[in-house]
């Protein structure tokens, strides 16, 4: 035992070793990109407001991400919590080298608390010299991660749950989806519902803002001081398992989607419906992952969410997986209950939910919330979520399970991100999500 904690506490790495220093390209040198000039009437004609669009099928966020990656010119920032060594993760990082091979600058940045097992692939992609990866609060135990849990919990503890993907800085993609083929659905097990959006105008250079606060902040380490480096030429090897992937039957959905997809070719013709509203960025700062109890108040993302979106006043609507209200949280949805606000919540029941001890943490609060007339409804493992031509939420998995981390306030306005109502979003993990100030969203949600 003894020497099992020895071997956990290895050297940790300084977070500025061998770390170059870099920036999002300015939106005014990348106008004339591909997206940008797709981008930028549309924009001007529409001042100070953000175009959104949403991408409510698993086919068509992957379609996205893969067709945004295909039509970068000058850059690519990416950030995940979670991105997969499966079908769909490696057909994206295939997207990722090829755009690299073009010329395109990717910076990538991965959550590192769910990469274990993927360091030769990561190694691999990060020699291409057009690319540049690095890993938040890493392990220094690779081979056996919960020694690092034993040695070093409260640090661990604390994840970056953000997602988002940008391409030249001029359209982003953000929302609760991770990487991975639950996540796209064209798997045949469990298929998460969730959400993203599309956005192009001004929104874009505020997630632009919050990568660079993350890629530099002192948890993101370059991956070159983390793990091993490649062994052989890692261009090549990622070239291989792409092409041997791309001939996997499972890889099909993914290819379709991406050959039939029509959301490039759309913006390009101005003939993407998005709809133009004033949106905000809301991110926690990096810092609340090194921040002591004391110093939490300063970083965190829950009180400015809160001020932007307001108090309801006739409805709030809330769709969380990982719903744990706390009995302050309990007892503030009970209070806008009995003004007379129509509440609902939707989240996943004890069949569909991946993680069951956050179920439990939820049940105990149902007899309170359900004694102050707040409506809940709980997801079936087997229930498809909603209608293509009306809701924003979808599946097209026979077994589902909530994964959208999304509220309406008022039928006015919509936030769409990464946080769970939950303490682990409030407290621990960082996140990122948008407000937007659509009605037609808002009331999409219902």
């Amino acid at each position: 035992m003894a020497l099992a904690l020895v071997a956990g506490c290895g050297e940790f790495p300084s977070p500025a070793a061998d770390r170059p220093s870099s920036r999002a390209l300015d939106a005014s040198t990348t106008a004339t990109t591909r997206i940008g000039s797709a981008v930028t009437p549309l924009v001007a004609a529409h001042p100070g407001l953000s175009g959104i669009h949403a991408l409510p099928t698993g086919h068509s966020a992957f379609a996205a991400r893969a067709l945004l990656a295909a039509a970068a010119e000058r850059s690519l920032d990416v950030q995940y919590y979670i991105w997969h060594d499966d079908v769909s993760g490696g057909l994206l990082v295939e997207a990722l080298r090829l755009a690299a091979a073009r010329g395109v600058r990717v910076r990538l940045l991965l959550d590192d608390n769910n990469t274990a097992g993927m360091d030769p692939l990561l190694a691999a992609l990060d020699a291409h010299p057009n690319v540049e990866l690095r890993l938040y609060n890493p392990f220094v135990q690779r081979q056996f991660r919960p020694l690092g849990y034993v040695t070093e919990f409260s640090r661990l503890n604390r994840r970056m749950h953000n997602k988002s993907f940008t391409a030249d800085n001029q359209a982003t993609i953000v929302g609760g989806r991770n990487v991975g083929d639950e996540y796209f659905a064209a798997g045949e097990e469990v298929g998460f519902a969730d959400l993203d959006v599309l956005a192009v105008g001004p929104v874009v250079n505020e997630v632009s803002k919050s990568f660079d606060l993350y890629w530099s902040s002192a948890s993101a380490y370059p991956a070159a001081s983390v793990i091993a480096k490649s062994a052989g030429d890692g261009h090549a090897e990622l070239a291989r398992r792409a092409q041997a992937l791309q001939k996997e039957p499972r890889a099909h959905s993914y290819l379709d989607s991406v050959a039939q997809s029509p959301i490039m070719r759309d913006l390009a013709s101005g003939q993407l419906a998005l709809d133009w509203a004033r949106t905000t960025v809301h991110y926690d700062d990096p810092a609340k992952t090194l921040a002591r109890r004391a110093e939490l108040e300063q970083t965190l993302m829950l009180p400015r969410l809160a001020k932007t979106v307001g108090e309801a006043r006739s409805g709030f609507d809330v769709v969380s997986p990982y719903f744990v209200p706390t009995r302050s949280g309990a007892e503030g949805f009970a209070e806008l209950a009995r003004r007379g606000v129509k509440v609902r919540v939707l989240t996943n029941s004890l069949a569909a939910t991946d993680v069951s001890a956050v179920h439990a943490g939820y049940a105990k609060w149902r007899p309170t919330l359900l004694d102050a007339d707040v409506q809940l409804f709980e997801l079936q493992r087997s229930a498809g979520i909603g209608d293509k031509d009306q809701r924003l939420l979808l599946t097209g998995s026979s077994a589902a399970s909530l994964h959208a981390k999304t509220f309406a306030v008022d039928g006015e306005r919509i936030f769409i991100g990464s946080f769970n109502l939950d303490p682990r979003s409030a407290a621990l993990n960082t996140e990122l999500g948008f407000v937007i100030e659509s009605p037609r969203l808002a009331n999409a949600l219902g």
